[in-house]
């Protein structure tokens, strides 16, 4: 299959192309594994952390109010009351459409059953209050359903400290398998950019010593390029017109000096020489600027 100079450079330019792309993909992918692990913490298990704070600072507002009013022997606020039942059943609501964790639901079923008791014993209360054997008994209920949140904040604070130490284990799992992945490429395109930089300079500077011996007048110069690239065709040429001057010499005349042509053919194939010269140093300035691009890139 022939490929022409532009052609290599083409696909050089992909397969480079190719491997930053390949970088870049399992960059996103394990940017993206990993932040579904720290989304998962923050989404599941620290709002469950947050609900139970909140229902603990609810019933134990109420608590406190009741505590307070009874031993000043004041009238129960029941705007706070009620403002703070709305504030903990709220959060139990939201706690039950956040369930991640084994045994969470059993805890959060009976957390829902102590709140609709405690509710239930606090509008009595208000409804009639009673000596201290219905304040000792608000406050039994309260003391358990605070510890049952106290069990789900622990449930979830663990679950988050497991799950934070798989996120940095996979965090380091992928740093390794980038440093390592990174590195492979690296040698990748460290060995072709060498080699196409080989390749290229050692035939622009074969075609630079052969100008040179046709300029010093040393006809018997030769390339041999193999392939089926222009640089092949560009030393048949070469090569060509290097047999026309060196026979063009042997037909001069011993007095005539050898920098002038015997005959007109000869003038023509130095104008075609040159022409052709001219070509390849435009290809080696274009090869040469192109190979200094893609060593700058890396």
């Amino acid at each position: 299959m022939k490929l022409s100079i532009r052609a290599k450079f083409t696909l050089g330019m992909v397969f480079l192309f190719v491997i930053i792309s390949v970088l870049s993909i399992f960059s996103a992918f394990y940017m993206s594994r990993l932040s579904k692990k720290t989304s998962a913490i923050l989404k599941e298990n620290y709002l469950s952390v947050v609900y139970a704070r909140e229902m603990s600072e609810g019933i134990t507002n109420i608590n406190q109010e009741i505590t307070n009013c009874y031993l000043t022997n004041k009238n129960l606020d029941g705007l706070i009351i009620k403002k703070e039942l709305s504030s903990v059943d709220k959060s139990l609501q939201l706690e039950k459409n956040n369930i991640t964790e084994p045994g969470e639901d059993k805890l959060v079923s009976g957390i829902e059953t102590g709140i609709n008791e405690y509710r239930d014993s606090v509008v009595r209360y208000m409804k009639s209050p009673q000596p201290v054997v219905k304040v000792i008994d608000l406050q039994k209920k309260y003391e358990i359903l605070f510890q049952q949140l106290i069990l789900l904040s622990q449930i979830n604070g663990k679950a988050i400290e497991v799950k934070t130490d798989d996120a940095k284990v996979s965090s380091k799992n992928a740093s390794t398998q980038m440093t390592i992945l990174g590195s492979l490429c690296f040698l990748i395109a460290l060995s072709f950019t060498f080699s196409f930089a080989t390749y290229f300079n050692g035939r622009f500077f074969q075609l630079y010593n052969g100008i040179k011996e046709l300029n010093s007048s040393n006809y018997g110069q030769r390339l041999h390029f193999t392939g089926n690239d222009e640089f092949y065709e560009i030393s048949l040429v070469f090569n060509e017109m290097a047999e026309k001057l060196s026979q063009s010499r042997q037909k001069m005349p011993l007095t005539q000096p050898l920098s002038v042509p015997a005959n007109g053919h000869s003038f023509d194939d130095l104008i075609e020489l040159k022409t052709i010269l001219d070509r390849m140093k435009s290809i080696e300035e274009q090869a040469e600027e192109l190979i200094e691009r893609i060593e700058k890139k890396q």
